[in-house]
């Protein structure tokens, strides 16, 4: 999928840009949980994982 639309998508739905880079893995469970206790972490964390190669 196309980088920049993953970076956008990053800020709006976090969870969503992590399962459509790297699918069903841990990285899903770790973002789910980051936006249930608070959104920025999980804003930070879904960047992390899209930006890595």
């Amino acid at each position: 999928m196309n980088k920049i639309l993953l970076i956008i998508l990053s800020f709006f739905l976090p969870p969503l840009a992590v399962y459509l880079k790297r699918g069903a893995d841990k990285h899903i469970v770790i973002n789910i949980i980051l936006c249930f206790v608070f959104w920025v972490p999980a804003v930070f964390h879904s960047l992390w994982v899209v930006v890595q190669d």
